[in-house]
């Protein structure tokens, strides 16, 4: 905790130097633009239909196997908000992302489980600022907080033929540093896309942890406008030993519905 604590005060120190140096070049350098100024804001609600791949391991007790797809998550989803909030400028774009999800799922088989369940809630928060390099092309970075609160039943396979019950719950929270970089319509085009990619962790929290996204769609008016795509992120996360053991990773990746309201 108190490791993590560090890494989130240290990066987001520098994150706030660094913009503050490239706030104080893009302002000699654009005294003369006012545009530069000028704020306009998208809030972005979006539904994911995801497939989850991976491993998910809790103290001692054999790593479960995930492999959910779209129907088996929304047929045990209890809870679901996934949002994008955006404040950007001609130069700059400062940019919130919310998901939650609450959910179970059943273990798949192996060679020491028989059968098990696994009920998670993910909550995963990015903060981020981009820095527009040319019309189309963005730069910067982002920290996204992940908390996951696990809990796992399995009956595990015994010589002879008997099985054990065995349960393990844990809450890990942890911090990746992401570099971010993003290529993206312009504000008064009709057609709308984005492509956009991230890299961190780095073993300040994940060992590595990534995302990519991919959208198209249509800008109906001033307000309002509507894309689709697909949508990757990935954690490989693992702390502790023993008991207290935490590891996840795991893929979360399908199609996206974004509604983009513009002011």
């Amino acid at each position: 905790m108190i490791r993590n604590l560090f890494s989130i005060v240290w990066f987001f120190g520098m994150l706030t130097l660094l913009f503050t140096g490239f706030a104080a070049k893009a302002q000699n350098l654009g005294a003369d633009e006012p545009s530069t100024r000028v704020w306009s804001f998208l809030i972005e609600p979006y539904m994911m239909f995801p497939n989850m791949n991976g491993t998910i391991g809790l103290g001692n007790l054999p790593d479960a196997e995930v492999d959910a797809s779209p129907g088996d998550i929304f047929s045990n989803l209890k809870m679901g908000i996934m949002a994008n909030f955006e404040a950007s400028n001609v130069k700059w774009t400062i940019g919130s992302d919310l998901i939650y999800m609450s959910l179970g799922q059943d273990v798949n088989p192996g060679i020491l489980i028989e059968s098990g369940e696994i009920r998670a809630k993910q909550l995963g928060w990015e903060l981020y600022g981009l820095y527009r390099l040319n019309p189309w092309l963005s730069m910067g970075l982002g920290g996204m907080v992940n908390s996951i609160n696990s809990e796992l039943k399995i009956k595990r396979k015994e010589i002879g033929g008997e099985t054990t019950l065995l349960a393990a719950s844990k809450t890990q929270t942890w911090f990746d540093p992401m570099i971010v970089a993003r290529i993206k319509s312009q504000p008064e085009q009709k057609f709308a896309y984005q492509l956009r990619g991230e890299i961190g962790g780095f073993g300040i929290g994940s060992d590595l942890a990534w995302q990519i996204q991919a959208y198209a769609g249509y800008r109906f008016s001033p307000l309002f406008e509507m894309t689709g795509g697909y949508r990757i992120i990935s954690l490989d996360y693992e702390n502790g030993r023993g008991t207290d053991r935490f590891m996840y990773d795991v893929d979360t990746s399908g199609p996206v519905i974004r509604f983009g309201f513009n002011f």
